[in-house]
């Protein structure tokens, strides 16, 4: 069957449904959660993120996609190219716009070249010349695929694409049936420090609810909503995320939407924002309002980890950066971005770039690997 490519600067014109079954069960590619970003404004009219999504239909309807946005700096990407970008300019080049494949805002390791099951082999070819086409078509400099399967990276190394090597911290259920049986893991310090976090939080009177997207009030969705912002405001930062995209995507994907909320005496004072799969825990964004001891760790990590045991979740990914995750029980794992730049003496030199920094990346996950708080004796054998 003939394939027909199109450029889209809404997702809003693909049917939910058709999208969806794409998609498959990772939550970020919902359509309820890319049509909520450009409802919202956090992406398209006046932002750096500027949708323009590449669809492939045949006559069985939607073949396959690529989440593509033309992007006019790399913030809200995780993977920094600031130096290409500053070497472009450097010998009078511009490097914005590019193109990116991913989902804004969101480090999360999940399909970037959408493929209906059953449709042809050469699907994945006309999907990545579609977005070659649009890189010529808009003057950018590059595409990026950021965060995608081990099996697309492999594609698109095979197409030409630079594989970078990245590093994040992950936790795996090794089929726990409580969190006691995994910390049985732990060396016998690594453990008692960790009971230790726990004890203070409690100690602290502080207590933990874990609630779906459509379960907060309005009242405690304020609370959330400061929380969050306080965390990028302390930064410098506006958040990248408004309170319209929460409140849509709390009504239309609710059971993808997880928020651990921290109450002092009935008060919430912190809060961290996941999503989740039938599989996976995502965690994006934390916040607070008071400093009570070990906060942090309980909100983001251990009360997670608890979650994943009672709900059966095979992995659980917080996010980026942290080496502080590792004591708590979090094991560095890669990730990938994939790399096209048009101009050949660029795309050589940063090939040659990312040869050397994987170098760097391996050996410092080698040098983490003995930091982590299992027994090796527990290693034996664990998924980690």
């Amino acid at each position: 069957m003939a394939l027909k490519l199109e450029r889209l600067s809404t997702l809003a014109a693909v049917d939910a449904a058709a999208w969806n079954a794409l998609a498959g069960d990772y939550p970020f590619l919902r359509h309820e959660f890319l049509t909520a970003l450009e409802r919202s404004g956090c992406v398209g009219a006046g932002t750096a993120w500027q949708p323009c999504f590449i669809v492939a239909r045949d006559d069985l309807g939607l073949a396959g996609a690529m989440p593509l946005y033309i992007k006019y700096d790399s913030h809200g990407e995780f993977v920094f190219d600031w130096g290409w970008a500053a070497a472009y300019e450097r010998v009078e080049r511009h490097y914005y716009p590019k193109l990116v494949a991913a989902i804004p805002f969101t480090p999360a390791t999940g399909p970037r070249l959408l493929v209906r099951a059953g449709a042809p082999q050469e699907l994945v070819k006309t999907l990545l010349d579609g977005a070659r086409a649009a890189a010529d078509d808009l003057g950018a400099s590059s595409i990026h695929v950021l965060f995608p399967l081990n099996v697309e990276q492999q594609l698109l190394t095979n197409a030409g694409f630079l594989a970078r090597k990245g590093c994040q911290f992950h936790w795996a259920n090794d089929g726990y049936r409580d969190f006691d049986e995994f910390l049985a893991r732990f060396s016998a310090e690594k453990r008692k420090k960790a009971k230790r976090e726990r004890r203070r939080v409690a100690e602290a009177e502080i207590d933990f609810t874990h609630l779906r997207g459509d379960e907060p009030t309005p009242h405690e969705w304020d609370a959330i909503i400061e929380f969050y912002s306080r965390t990028f405001l302390r930064r410098g930062r506006e958040p990248y995320l408004n309170r319209e995209f929460f409140a849509e995507i709390a009504a239309t994907m609710p059971h993808n939407l997880l928020v651990i909320l921290a109450r002092h005496h009935g008060t919430p004072i912190a809060a961290a924002i996941c999503f989740r799969s039938d599989t996976a825990l995502y965690g994006r964004y934390w916040g607070s309002l008071a400093d009570f001891h070990s906060l942090h760790f309980e909100t983001c990590y251990y009360q997670g980890i608890d979650y994943c045991i009672r709900e059966r979740l095979e992995r659980f990914e917080p996010g980026t950066q942290g080496e502080h995750k590792i004591a708590r029980g979090f094991t560095p794992q890669p990730t990938w971005s994939c790399h096209w730049l048009r101009d050949a003496d660029f795309h050589a030199a940063v090939g040659a770039f990312l040869v050397r920094e994987a170098r760097h990346v391996d050996a410092y996950m080698d040098e983490l690997d003995e930091h982590v708080p299992y027994r090796r004796d527990a290693l034996t054998g664990m998924r980690v």
